[in-house]
């Protein structure tokens, strides 16, 4: 069978701690319901800048910087002892707040964003030094506004600000006078989601020489919903992104699922990819700015920096076999079907042991999984725990069930088939994507030889639903057999079919002629 392959990775991390500020939730709530809580006037002593973000380890894994197995050496916490990285990595790059507004402008295909002028020639010239933009998209900056036309927007509210340093340097607008979904703050957290899919895209193809126009389809991941009061979510952000990002022959939708929207995209484009329907397709999300500073009010609490300020995004391209690149396995998917349950054990059951016991594997047979990967050193202190560590002792318990382990061996369990967490908590963004670029380099480097991605997601969030979601399936290395398969393979066989006919008709009819 001709398994699609994982050919490439781009991820990006934009730190965000204004925009944390004006439009991550807990933040924005506390401001309206308790104004003059200690929270909101110890909040602002308690952000990074732009250097401690960068040298944070976890954030360092997450562009590939440094290796999961290298963060477990680092002692905790890992805010106290900043890594000696910059902001450039194997897989992406941080990217300061300055310029993801510029990100944001470059973006935006309705003149919504306003820049101040002073910002404006600036950050222009930043970009410039850059030599990534083009000419057409370093013009948009020769627009810009007065100090004093954005404070009236912002103070009218038909705008939402956009601050350096807590100065005001522009803002979005509102794209309708009376549509909530077109309001200021919407098309904000729209252009975050956009803006952010847009470099991560742009940085699968960047640093791995690709050549946008050979994109066929885009999948689309995040949480953001984009259209107007008639269909609230009605798309496409897939295809925005591809024209931001100049993939010009490429087309597009958005899947959503939640936390599990990124592993729902994945099989998807290895469905058809594998089918012959495309040949490659990229799987990407960028970030909300709604989750921004969730568990802010204990990280002050406990007089710690505020850790969620990054908006995270991913890319990964999914080809056709090129016999060097991991597959993905599409015969071993795990589902977590309508009926399976929502207890924790229920849930590994579906998505873990069902697809392994089916194609007679073991769970110790997984060299690593990937659950979510959320840094734990952001979740404990809210009292969430270490998210991935539990489902590390889930599947480990599963194991101990079955045999495969001693129970004595269940504490060993996650650090053998485990990574520590380091992904932001944003969402969709931790559900097991982050880690791809390292098992692609991991397999075809022989560290490794089967890996699991699990998608779980929280249905019951949006009210219609009390049901939870989870998908899983495995990535293995290549054979460096390419084998044909699928439509193509179909394709062939019946052409041979009509050949033959054909040939048999012909000597029939050679046969009657000479009678």
């Amino acid at each position: 069978m001709a398994f699609p392959v994982i050919k490439a990775t781009g991820y990006i991390l934009v730190h965000a701690p204004r925009i944390m500020m004006e439009h991550g939730t807990t933040i924005t709530m506390e401001k309206q319901h308790n104004p003059d809580s200690n929270y909101l006037q110890n909040i602002e002593k308690k952000i990074r800048d732009f250097d401690m973000a960068v040298r944070y380890a976890p954030n360092q894994v997450y562009i590939g910087n440094l290796t999961p197995e290298e963060l477990r050496l680092i002692p905790q916490p890992w805010y106290d002892n900043l890594a000696d990285q910059d902001r450039q990595g194997k897989y992406g790059e941080i990217i300061p707040e300055n310029e993801f507004y510029a990100a944001m402008k470059i973006a935006d295909s309705f003149q919504l964003v306003e820049l101040e002028e002073e910002f404006a020639v600036k950050i222009k010239n930043i970009l410039a030094a850059k030599n990534i933009y083009s000419e057409k998209q370093l013009v948009l900056f020769d627009r810009s506004s007065s100090r004093d036309q954005i404070k009236d927007l912002v103070s009218s509210g038909t705008a939402e600000g956009l601050y350096e340093n807590r100065q005001l340097v522009g803002c979005v607008r509102r794209a309708h006078e009376s549509d909530p979904n077109l309001s200021a703050h919407v098309i904000f957290e729209n252009l975050v989601a956009k803006a952010s899919g847009v470099l991560a895209l742009k940085n699968l193809l960047y640093r791995n020489d690709m050549d946008p126009a050979a994109i066929d389809y885009i999948i689309e991941t995040s949480e953001e919903a984009i259209g107007d009061m008639n269909q609230r979510g009605g798309g496409n952000l897939a295809k925005a992104i591809g024209e931001a990002a100049e993939c010009m022959n490429a087309t597009g939708v958005d899947m959503r699922g939640f936390c599990a929207g990124p592993a729902h995209g994945m099989l998807a484009a290895a469905a058809l990819v594998q089918s012959g329907i495309f040949q490659n397709v990229a799987v990407m999300a960028g970030g909300s700015s709604a989750k921004l500073g969730m568990n802010s009010r204990d990280h002050v609490a406990k007089d710690m920096p505020v850790l969620e300020d990054m908006v995270g995004g991913y890319a990964v391209l999914v080809s056709a076999n090129d016999g060097q690149n991991p597959v993905i396995r599409t015969d071993i998917v795990g589902k977590h079907k309508i009926s399976s349950g929502s207890s924790p054990q229920a849930v590994i059951q579906a998505i873990v042991v069902d697809p392994l016991e089916k194609n007679d594997l073991k769970i110790t047979d997984v060299d690593v999984y990937a659950p979510e990967l959320q840094n734990a050193e952001i979740t404990a202190p809210a009292g969430a725990g270490d998210v991935p560590l539990a489902n590390y002792k889930m599947i480990g318990a599963m194991a101990v069930k079955r045999g495969e382990i001693t129970r004595d061996k269940l504490n060993d369990f996650a650090s053998r088939h485990g990574v520590i967490g380091f992904a932001p908590t944003q969402g969709h963004i931790p559900s097991g994507v982050p880690l791809l670029g390292y098992i692609r380099d991991s397999i075809r480097e022989g560290k490794m030889q089967r890996a699991m991605i699990i998608g779980k997601g929280s249905l019951f969030l949006g009210r219609m639903t009390d049901l939870f979601d989870g998908i899983s399936f495995i990535i293995e290395g290549n054979s460096g057999v390419v084998e044909s398969g699928g439509i193509d393979d179909a394709a062939e066989f019946k052409q041979e079919i009509r050949n033959m006919l054909a040939d048999a008709i012909q000597e029939l009819a050679r046969s009657v002629a000479g009678r």
